[in-house]
């Protein structure tokens, strides 16, 4: 016996602290409320900030609003929950939101350990590093002895302790709790490097005085998956969340956007027709209605449209949609099909 009876004990009231008594009921409570608890990043631009007024935007907002559209008819009833790295899951074990969509990095170790299930992947990214230009240093490997700026509480530590062990080369950790701590220690001096996820790596460069000083490098180090997080014990919710995403996917796939939605109810396609709710009660078997996917998109548009405000082409980021471009498009964002 592995544990012992005392910690199978231990094991199973750690695990069962981890959710909610009756964990079935996420849906009915959000209902019930008649809001959604959505927990996202502190700000970071083109996932989740808010602007001077208070109005969160971003690429992990939408999901919210689209799932709020889902559950509530209404994508602005959605309260948003600004979380450290720290904080992110205990929150969401606790019960404090009912869904992570805050750049979270799907892990063996996160999945299995935590009491918590990751849906599916919103954004592939990996791990860059941000350097002044002025350092001409045009590849991570001419980092040797170089001071490194990272966030604790994230995947980033031990990605960068692999690749400079890997590459045998020294450096220097300069840890923060929060991301807008690390961002302005690097551009105080305090570091040579900052090291994150690229989409957040150009994300914050927008923050710096002035962005074009500095330059992501080249080397991605790691694979960084993100998508949004439930907790265990709740199959229905889980089936919620995850096929809201690939709602928002299949109807890029299939040229379904916020203009034409109203028009393409209208289709005799058969992929068109299921995915809109015109044949067939695939809504209801989620326990939605049959129009919940012409509910997303008209909220938030298709995947497409959502990564290209936010992140994409028609935003300050300007982020290539690389492998997040669909599968039949040359990358590998692929969702399973409606039917």
């Amino acid at each position: 016996m592995k544990y012992g009876w005392f910690g199978i004990v231990m094991t199973s009231v750690f695990l069962g602290s981890l959710s909610p008594v009756n964990a079935q009921a996420t849906l009915k409570a959000v209902q019930e409320r008649g809001v959604l608890s959505c927990g996202v990043s502190q700000g970071l631009p083109g996932f989740s900030a808010p602007d001077d007024t208070g109005k969160w935007s971003g690429l992990d907002v939408d999901f919210c609003r689209a799932l709020a559209a889902v559950v509530l008819n209404d994508p602005l009833k959605v309260k948003f929950v600004p979380l450290s790295a720290k904080d992110r899951f205990t929150a969401l074990q606790s019960g404090e939101i009912d869904v992570l969509s805050r750049n979270t990095t799907w892990s063996l170790s996160r999945d299995t350990s935590l009491g918590l299930n990751f849906t599916a992947v919103m954004y592939y990214d990996g791990q860059g590093f941000l350097v002044r230009k002025a350092l001409k240093v045009n590849s991570a490997l001419e980092l040797n002895g170089a001071s490194v700026c990272v966030q604790t509480g994230t995947t980033n530590e031990q990605n960068l302790a692999d690749y400079f062990r890997a590459n045998n080369m020294k450096y220097e950790v300069v840890a923060f709790s929060t991301a807008d701590e690390t961002i302005k220690a690097y551009e105080s001096g305090r570091c040579d490097v900052f090291t994150s996820d690229v989409s957040q790596l150009y994300a914050e460069r927008l923050k710096l005085t002035v962005p074009d000083d500095h330059v992501v490098l080249p080397e991605i180090i790691s694979k960084e998956p993100l998508g949004p997080v439930v907790r265990h014990g709740d199959d229905q919710w889980f089936d919620i969340v995850k096929w809201t995403l690939f709602a928002m996917i299949n109807a890029e796939e299939l040229n379904v956007t916020q203009k034409n939605v109203g028009e393409m109810t209208k289709s005799n396609k058969p992929e068109i027709a299921r995915l809109l709710g015109t044949d067939g009660n695939l809504g209801e078997q989620l326990g939605l209605t049959k129009d919940w996917v012409v509910r997303i998109v008209k909220a938030v548009g298709n995947y497409g449209e959502s990564f290209d405000r936010n992140v994409g082409a028609g935003s300050k980021l300007r982020i290539s949609r690389g492998l997040n471009k669909l599968w039949n498009q040359g990358g590998i964002q692929y969702a399973p099909p409606i039917r």
